[in-house]
C-alpha cells in the first residue's frame, strides 16, 4: 500500500513529505493507521545528527492510532483496536525484562537500533529503496507496521491527540518522578527544562507529594506554563545562575531531587550541583552522541549525592500507561493543557520550528 510520510533523508535536512510504499504486516506484526503523532525533541536530535539512527528513515515515536490489519499469529490485538505504540519494544524474557527494566530490553534494543523488523527487513520503501523504521514506531507515517508486542490497547474514549502524548512525554516525565526518584512527601525538587517532558515531571512530583518545585528554563513563556502545572518558583537561566538561585531559594541547602530534561552537559552538571546532601539528580534529557559531563567527585562521597539516568520514565509501560490514563480520567493529570498546537503532516517542519523557538509546549501532527 501507499502511505504519506515525513522522511528524513539525511542529517541536517528538512523532513520531506513523500508517498512511500508499505509492505503488509508479517507474522506477529500489525498495521496501525496513525491518528496523531507527537512532536518530540528526540526526533529533532536525529534530524540534527546529534543522535544516531540509520537513514533515510521515517521518524516519530510518540503516537496513537487504530489497527487496520494484523499479520499471522497475532492474538492479543484485533482490527479496530485503538492503540499506543511503545517505542521501547521489550521481549519479556531477557535479563533486563526479568528485572522489570523493560526499556533496557536486549532484544528490543537490537531490533530498534537496526531500523528494521525482527526478520531483518524494513516494511517501508521509496522508489525501490529501503526506508528505515525509527524506534520501532515511525509515527510520522499515516500508516505504519509495528510488532504486536510494541502496541498497547487503550479505551476508545481517549482522544488520539492526548493518547499520543502519554506514549512518550507523559510516561517519561511523570514516570521519572514516580519510578526513578523514590520521592518522599514534603521533598524539594528542581526541574531543568520546562518543556513537554519537564512539566510532566512537575505533575509527577506533585502526585508524589513534593512541597517545593523549582522550574528552570531560558524561555519565560515556558516558565509561566510550568507555574500553571504547579511549579512554586521560577528561574530564567538566561538571566541568572540557576545553581546560585536554587541555593538562595533553599537557604543554601539545595534540593532533594533535581531532574534534567534538556540533555545538555551544562544542565546535567547544574542539576548535580544544585543537590542537597543525600540528593539525587535524575537525567532524562537525551544528550548528543558526543556529550560528556564533568562533575566534582567529592560530594558523591562526603554528601552522598547520586546522579542517575532514567529512560522512558524507568517505567513498565504495560502497567504504568494504564495507570496514567486512569490518573487523567480521575482529574489528577492534566493532558489538555500540554497540547498547545496541532499541525497537518505537511507542516511538520513548522511544528519543529515552533518547538525549538519555545513557542509550543507540546504539538501533535494529526492525520
Amino acid at each position: 500500500m501507499k502511505t504519506k510520510a515525513a522522511v528524513l533523508f539525511g542529517a541536517n535536512k528538512k523532513l520531506e513529505i513523500c508517498n512511500v510504499d508499505l509492505a503488509k504486516p508479517q507474522k506477529g506484526e500489525v498495521c496501525v493507521e496513525m491518528k496523531a503523532a507527537g512532536v518530540c525533541h528526540t526526533d529533532y536530535s536525529v534530524m540534527k545528527g546529534q543522535l544516531n539512527a540509520p537513514l533515510p528513515a521515517i521518524l516519530g515515536h510518540e503516537g496513537a492510532g487504530v489497527v487496520v490489519e494484523v499479520g499471522d499469529g497475532v492474538s492479543d490485538i484485533q482490527l479496530g483496536d485503538h492503540v499506543i505504540p511503545l517505542w521501547r519494544l521489550s521481549c519479556g524474557e531477557c535479563e533486563y525484562c526479568l528485572r522489570r527494566r523493560p526499556a533496557l530490553c536486549a532484544v528490543g534494543s537490537k531490533i530498534r537500533s537496526s531500523g528494521r523488523m525482527s526478520d531483518g527487513r524494513s516494511r517501508f520503501s521509496f522508489r525501490g529503496k529501503e526506508i528505515f523504521h525509527f524506534a520501532g514506531v515511525s509515527a510520522f507515517s499515516n500508516f505504519s507496521v509495528i510488532p504486536e508486542g510494541a502496541v498497547l490497547k487503550i479505551s476508545k474514549d481517549l482522544p488520539f491527540d492526548l493518547a499520543a502524548l502519554i506514549g512518550c512525554s507523559v510516561i517519561t516525565g511523570v514516570g521519572s518522578a514516580m519510578n526513578a526518584a523514590e520521592m518522599r512527601p514534603g521533598c524539594s525538587v528542581a526541574v531543568f527544562g520546562a518543556g513537554g517532558i519537564g512539566v510532566n515531571v512537575i505533575q509527577g512530583a506533585i502526585l508524589e507529594g513534593a512541597k517545593e518545585i523549582i522550574a528552570i528554563d531560558q524561555y519565560d513563556s515556558r516558565l509561566e506554563q510550568a507555574k500553571t502545572f504547579g511549579a512554586t518558583k521560577l528561574i530564567n537561566s538566561k538571566k541568572e545562575d540557576p545553581v546560585a538561585a536554587i541555593r538562595q531559594f533553599t537557604n543554601e541547602r539545595g534540593v532533594d531531587f533535581a531532574f534534567e530534561a534538556v540533555g545538555l552537559p551544562i544542565t546535567i552538571q547544574q542539576s548535580y550541583e544544585s543537590l542537597s546532601k543525600a540528593g539525587k539528580a535524575i537525567v532524562i534529557g537525551i544528550p548528543s552522541n558526543t556529550a560528556k559531563i564533568s562533575i566534582s567527585a567529592v560530594p558523591l562521597v562526603f554528601e552522598e549525592r547520586t546522579i542517575t539516568g532514567s529512560l522512558y520514565g524507568s517505567a513498565s509501560p504495560r502497567l504504568d500507561i494504564p495507570k496514567m490514563i486512569n490518573l487523567y480520567k480521575d482529574g489528577k493529570l492534566n493532558l489538555e493543557k500540554l497540547l498547545t498546537n496541532q499541525y497537518p503532516l505537511e507542516e511538520i517542519n513548522e511544528a519543529y520550528d515552533a518547538m525549538m523557538s519555545g513557542e509550543s509546549l507540546r504539538s501533535v501532527i494529526t492525520f
